[in-house]
């Protein structure tokens, strides 16, 4: 909703020819890095600060008044708003991942967050030695909670993934748990709405080899598709269209050269 809101809010800005300086400017009490943050959907924002904006943009009333009842739902905080072992910068992806409709990904390296099983999310959280003994089964347990968010939805997300044979030839906790691992991906691919796939090391040099990444498509026009690339002390969200395409472009040929999960010896 924080984004949506953010969105509409920008185009209208966008339209009025004024730059996030000038808004500033206006002497609102709105800062440019708020209203940064209020158009990328990074923060709640008051229904109050929504009227100001929409005042000196220009919008007319049934405008004004619509964005002002959009705004009092970004003050609703959701499981993971709450939590301190969640990064900032990840909050915004959990939250993506939550309302959008497809999901496209590739991993060389590990199998991601979403389709781990604990035993396997101990040892990929093991293997970075946090500086807290509890920490990693705080972070396991909010994996889990992210998973059963996940693929409790009704309708059910579409997931496809595509992974390096790397990811499931490293035996991360040990060979019974990368064992358990690869049958519980299997077992998931069972599922109309997840397609998970190999992309074997055959096949040489390939489209992806830059990295792993993830693309977010919604239904909501007002909601733009999104491409996640992750860092370990951060994020970054692409949104623009040709950005997004190239890597659909990537993705498509990755997906070519890949077999289903069930298929893989």
């Amino acid at each position: 909703m924080r984004r949506t809101l953010g969105r509409r809010l920008t185009r209208l800005r966008t339209a009025s020819g004024m730059s996030r300086r000038e808004v500033a400017e206006a002497r609102l009490g709105i800062s440019e890095p708020t209203l940064h943050r209020i158009e990328t959907g990074k923060v709640p924002v008051t229904a109050a600060n929504v009227r100001a904006l929409c005042w000196l943009y220009g919008a007319d009333q049934s405008i004004t008044d619509a964005l002002a009842e959009l705004a009092l739902g970004t003050s609703q905080q959701e499981w993971w708003d709450a939590s301190p072992v969640i990064p900032e910068w990840f909050k915004l992806y959990v939250g993506l991942e939550a309302s959008a409709s497809r999901m496209f990904g590739y991993d060389g390296e590990v199998i991601p967050g979403e389709l781990q099983t604990p035993e396997y999310a101990r040892g990929v959280f093991g293997a970075e030695q946090p500086v807290e003994s509890e920490a990693a089964e705080r972070h396991i347990k909010l994996r889990m909670q992210r998973q059963k968010s996940l693929f409790a939805r009704n309708p059910p997300i579409r997931l496809v993934t595509v992974l390096g044979e790397g990811a499931l030839t490293r035996p991360v906790g040990g060979e019974q748990v990368l064992k358990a691992q690869i049958e519980h991906l299997r077992r998931l691919s069972r599922e109309d709405a997840v397609d998970i796939r190999v992309l074997p090391f055959s096949v040489g040099a390939h489209a992806a080899m830059a990295g792993a990444f993830r693309i977010l498509e919604f239904d909501d026009p007002d909601d733009p598709d999104v491409v996640y690339l992750e860092s370990h002390v951060g994020a970054l969200y692409l949104e623009e269209q040709a950005e997004v395409d190239e890597y659909r472009r990537i993705f498509d040929l990755i997906s070519k050269d890949s077999v289903p999960v069930g298929e893989y010896r």
